[in-house]
């Protein structure tokens, strides 16, 4: 076998005998494939005991189609996070596929990894502790919890409720930003998330109601990460956190994440996750053995018919480069080391949005590949 086998989970017929039934299943045969598609300081077989140990205690992903399982697995794998007990991300059910959802140890973990911020953190603010926030041309936040005997922090009950979050992020020269939430603005942010919503509605506990502590510091982090220079790795973990917040698919796809290729496809007008991964009408009707009209969107998002299948096509891949990703894109060829590579991206993000990110995603990922294998 090679990695087109493993490829090749991701294509289904209808009489297909060999193809292994269920994940766990699947994690065995496709072990050696999977040590291939992994980077090199991803060990493939503790990998593989965290990924069954984390679809275990989760019994409703027994019930999702197993190559979404297995692509979320591998993804957390690409982008260096531990699914499972760490907290790092999560396995989650959503209708017959699994997301993978970043918690909050992860999001520090891939904001300390982007080379450029030294420490990040976060803390819940009690209403019996000493917090003081100022704003203004001198920003400034003390916070001094409740102590007990030997001025070390009191216990929960002893401190309070919650009345506010608030996260930290030091950069690698010293200076500081940080961002300061209220328990109302967590609770608007809760009681807007499709997933709380859809767990009321069925009368079932959510995560907010059993960890509402975690669920707010996951909160700040996340609005504090908007404002840091992002790796790809990062900016992936926050799409698919976003698109999990929004109820929306997270379309990861079993090739793209194998590749090392997956990238988030945002919407230009709306900043938020696109429901379809995005496909040109040559794709559309490649894919499409029986023909027929096919919907696809043009390069203003507008759909039209291609030979029979629904789809929303992406003006990235189709349109000429700009100037300025020409010229971001010899940069990152040119780079001799992973280092280079993510200094070039970290100061180019900055300075594109929409299909222009997408597309300078895609090429550190191809550039980020190519340095692997000479290493």
């Amino acid at each position: 076998m090679s990695l087109q086998a493993l490829k090749n989970i991701n294509r289904t017929t209808a009489n297909d005998a060999e193809q292994p039934k269920g994940f766990p299943a699947m994690l065995e045969q496709f072990k050696g494939e999977i040590a291939r598609a992994l980077p090199k300081h991803i060990n493939p077989d503790r990998m593989a005991r965290i990924a069954l140990t984390a679809f275990r205690m989760t019994p409703k992903l027994g019930e999702c189609d197993p190559r979404s399982v297995f692509a979320a697995v591998i993804q957390s794998s690409q982008m260096g996070l531990e699914v499972g007990l760490m907290g790092e991300a999560h396995l989650v059910p959503f209708g017959n596929q699994c997301q993978l959802i970043p918690g909050y140890t992860g999001l520090m973990k891939l904001a300390r990894q982007s080379g450029l911020v030294q420490d990040i953190y976060a803390h819940e603010v009690r209403v019996n502790d000493v917090f003081t926030l100022k704003l203004g041309m001198e920003r400034s936040l003390d916070h001094e919890p409740l102590t007990t005997l030997g001025g070390f922090p009191a216990a929960d009950d002893e401190r309070g409720d919650v009345a506010g979050f608030y996260s930290v992020a030091v950069f690698k020269d010293g200076s500081r930003t940080f961002v300061a939430m209220g328990r109302k603005e967590v609770e608007k942010i809760r009681d807007n998330s499709r997933g709380y919503q859809s767990a009321k509605r069925y009368k079932k506990e959510s995560v907010w109601d059993s960890d509402f502590t975690a669920m707010g510091l996951k909160t700040a982090i996340r609005r504090l990460c908007k404002f840091l220079p992002k790796s790809p790795e990062l900016a992936s973990a926050l799409a698919l956190d976003a698109a999990a917040e929004q109820g929306k698919a997270q379309n990861l796809n079993l090739t793209d994440v194998i590749e090392g290729n997956y990238a988030p496809i945002i919407d230009d007008e709306t900043g938020e996750i696109a429901d379809a991964k995005p496909v040109t009408s040559r794709d559309a009707s490649q894919s499409r053995p029986g023909g027929g009209p096919v919907e696809v969107a043009d390069a203003t998002r507008k759909k039209v018919k291609v030979d029979g299948v629904s789809a929303i096509a992406s003006d990235a891949s189709d349109q000429e480069p700009s100037a300025k990703l020409k010229a971001i894109y010899e940069q990152m060829a040119k780079a001799t080391s992973i280092e280079v590579l993510d200094e070039i991206y970290v100061r180019a993000e900055g300075d594109l949005d929409g299909s222009e990110l997408e597309a300078l995603m895609r090429e550190y990922r191809t550039c980020k590949a190519a340095i692997g294998r000479l290493i």
